[in-house]
């Protein structure tokens, strides 16, 4: 009864901090959001380093960098649709 209830007052429990869930969804989803932003700025960067004639800035590395940056785009993007077809699918269940 009392991890029901610390689970409704949304309390973390035992077994979520135990199993190492993480306590709020929503920060979660936006940490990973951020990442794909700071992945993209990276890619970014490193390809205007790049054009610019930066010789640190190796084409290998740069391309590799656009691709990790569009998968995990491309990745987020999915997750996102998966999310709101699952939120519609839950709001057309009938009561």
């Amino acid at each position: 009864m009392r991890a029901l209830q610390a689970r409704a007052s949304g309390a973390p429990t035992e077994s979520a901090q135990a199993v190492g869930e993480p306590s709020d969804f929503a920060n979660m989803i936006k940490g990973q959001i951020d990442g794909v932003a700071h992945m993209q700025n990276n890619a970014t960067a490193l390809a205007n380093a790049y054009e610019a004639g930066d010789k640190s800035a190796d084409l290998t590395k740069v391309m590799l960098e656009v691709q990790k940056a569009g998968l995990a785009f491309h990745a987020m993007t999915e997750v996102r649709n998966k999310l709101i077809d699952a939120y519609t699918q839950v709001m057309n269940m009938p009561v």
